[in-house]
Order: C-alpha cells, then sequence, then structure tokens
C-alpha cells in the first residue's frame, strides 16, 4: 500500500452535507474481508458526514459470508453484508449493493484492495464541488499484468470510446462515485457493469461525468476472478450496449430500417425478372429468383420483428421492478443508528 493520502477535511471542506454509500462486490475474498474493511475505516476515519458500508457476497464458498458477518458484528450496523443466493456475477451482486444503498453518493470500488477506499473522499468531493453525476476513477499506473490485463483492457477501452463517444480514459475501473438519484435511474444486468457510464449517458449528459486520476495496488491477497475470456463477452455486451444507446426508445426503427432495405433489394430483384419474364425469357430456374422471394419475405419478417419490439419496449418501461438476484432478507434499517458517524 502507498503511503496515506491527504486527509479527507481537506478534500471536502466547502462539500454540502450527503449520507454516503459505499457499495463492493466480493466473491470468494475471504482473506481480504477484514483488511479491507478495515482500510475502508482507516480512509473514513476524519470522514464529516455519515456514511455506510454494503458488501454484497457473491455466492461466496471460501468463508466470506461468514467474515464479512462478523465484521458486521464488530464494526458496527453501518457495515450491512448483502448475502447472494449463489454466485450471480459482479454485475448483479453491485446492483444489489446498489438496490439496498440509502445514501445520496454511492460509491463502488473492487473489494480487493487494488483500488484505495483513500480515493473515496476525493471522488466525492468532486462529484459534488461540480454538481456532477458521475466521477471515474483512472488508474494512471496499473499494478497488474500486460498481457492478460493491461493490453486487453487499453483495446478495449479504445473501442468502447470509439461506440460510445464516452472519452473516459479507464472505463475498467471499478471505483466511481455516483449521484444516486440518477444511477438508480439505471437497471444493470448480464456483464454491464463495464458499462455503467455508457448507461448513465442515457438518462443523463457525459458533460456531467469526469474522471479522477485514483491509486492503483497489486493484488497481495487472494486470486483475480478476471481473465483473457472475459474479452469475448466485453465485445458482446458492446454490441448491446450500441443498440440500446442508439435505439433502446425506438427499436422498431432499426428492425424496420433493416427490413425495408432488406424489402427493397428483393423487390428490385424481382422487378427485374419480371421484366425479363415479359420479355418472353424463362426465369424458373433461376436461383434470383429465390432471392429475391426470401429478401421480400425477410424484410416482412424484420418489419414485424420491429412491431413486437415497439410493443416490448412498451412493457419494459412499464414494468414492476425485477431485481436480477436473490438475497437474504435485509435487517431493518429504519433508525439512523445504521449510520456510521464521528463521534
Amino acid at each position: 500500500m502507498t503511503a496515506p493520502t491527504t486527509a479527507p477535511a481537506a478534500f471536502l471542506a466547502d462539500v454540502p452535507a450527503h449520507r454516503l454509500s459505499i457499495v463492493v462486490p466480493m466473491y470468494n475474498e475471504v482473506e481480504n474481508v477484514e483488511p479491507f474493511v478495515t482500510a475502508v475505516h482507516d480512509a473514513l476515519k476524519d470522514y464529516p458526514f455519515e456514511w455506510e458500508l454494503l458488501i454484497a457476497n457473491d455466492g461466496s464458498r471460501d468463508g466470506t459470508r461468514e467474515a464479512l458477518d462478523e465484521q458486521a458484528r464488530l464494526r458496527g450496523p453501518h457495515v450491512r453484508p448483502i448475502h447472494l443466493w449463489r454466485n450471480f456475477r459482479q454485475t448483479a451482486a453491485m446492483q444489489a449493493g446498489i438496490d439496498a444503498a440509502r445514501g445520496d453518493v454511492i460509491v463502488t470500488l473492487d473489494g480487493d484492495l487494488q483500488n484505495d477506499p483513500k480515493d473515496i473522499p476525493k471522488l466525492v468531493a468532486r462529484l459534488l464541488k461540480e454538481d456532477l453525476d458521475l466521477v471515474a476513477g483512472w488508474r494512471q499506473n496499473r499494478q497488474d499484468g500486460l498481457w492478460l490485463r493491461k493490453v486487453p483492457s487499453k483495446i478495449a477501452n479504445r473501442i468502447i470510446r470509439k461506440i460510445t463517444q464516452l472519452e473516459f480514459k479507464d472505463l475498467g475501473c471499478s471505483l466511481k462515485a455516483y449521484r444516486a438519484s440518477v444511477l438508480k435511474r439505471v437497471s444493470l444486468y448480464g456483464e454491464m457493469h463495464r458499462f455503467i457510464p455508457a448507461w448513465m449517458a442515457t438518462v443523463t449528459s457525459p458533460a456531467r461525468m469526469a474522471e479522477e486520476p485514483v491509486s492503483h495496488h497489486a493484488r497481495t491477497r487472494g486470486e483475480s476472478k478476471y481473465g483473457i475470456s472475459r474479452t469475448l463477452r466485453v465485445i458482446l455486451d458492446l454490441l448491446a450496449v450500441n443498440f440500446f444507446l442508439r435505439f433502446s426508445g425506438r427499436p422498431g426503427h432499426f428492425f424496420g430500417g433493416v427490413g425495408l432495405g432488406v424489402s427493397l433489394i428483393g423487390g428490385l430483384i424481382l422487378t427485374y425478372l419480371a421484366a425479363l419474364k415479359l420479355a418472353g425469357q424463362n426465369i424458373g430456374g433461376r436461383p434470383l429468383l429465390w432471392l429475391g422471394f426470401f429478401c421480400v419475405l425477410g424484410g416482412l419478417q424484420f418489419l414485424t420483428t420491429g412491431v413486437i419490439a415497439e410493443l416490448l419496449i412498451r412493457i419494459y418501461y412499464n414494468r414492476g421492478d425485477i431485481a436480477p438476484y436473490h438475497t437474504d432478507k435485509p435487517a431493518d434499517l429504519a433508525s439512523d443508528a445504521a449510520w456510521h458517524r464521528q463521534p
């Protein structure tokens, strides 16, 4: 770990009063539970506002659950473990923590101590002082392997910037500060935690987002849950993000455009063949006839899919709250005693 950064009070002077929720997904991190909780408390020991720590245990099988419960017992009710019934993966765990968060500001970070909790006050201060909706961490000096982590990350960030038009240098950094009222308007599922800034761009302006340099440390305990296999998932998720950014409110335009284009090609082919038929030529055995027929049929199917997609998107925007995870019943948190305060 590096030397302590500037004390929280130096960053938080003149910051509006708020409540802070720290959301951390964990999976099989029993060795990091106590050091991480201690690091958060050390980083926020002089924090002048109320805060809570929510750790979403993503179905761990190595004793992480018991270690989290022990920390909650020792530290107090502001440490809130959330136990998912099985491994729903990082996005669902993060969504579980966000749903349970009660603060005006939400900070997310990984629980492996590669993100430094001492950077939390700096991100929160910039978020509130500059009236932003998102401040993302930028790991300028990453302490990861070159070929398995750094190179794929650079390639992915370049592609994501090109498609989303968001000028973030490090979209993969989990350490981010959000305005809760905006973040909770975004629903995460699948592997979409990598693209939270892109999803937030659907509900707020990219001008209300910023990036801040943060510390990064090498993993010293436990095993990394990331590998080169995630590259394929990132590419597939990026296609979905691109579709939603451009057509989330009007899917009929996407399918309708494809359908009209394919139908037009089919119509031109059939018109050409009809002209040949009228000129006395035999067109019955031509493969072009089948191509024209199936283009028209395929175009009609795309148009029909567009209509169905428009109906589904209306159902989607009027649905009830359906979470992509299941957790134990949370404790009653109506009391203000569940928040951490400076003595």
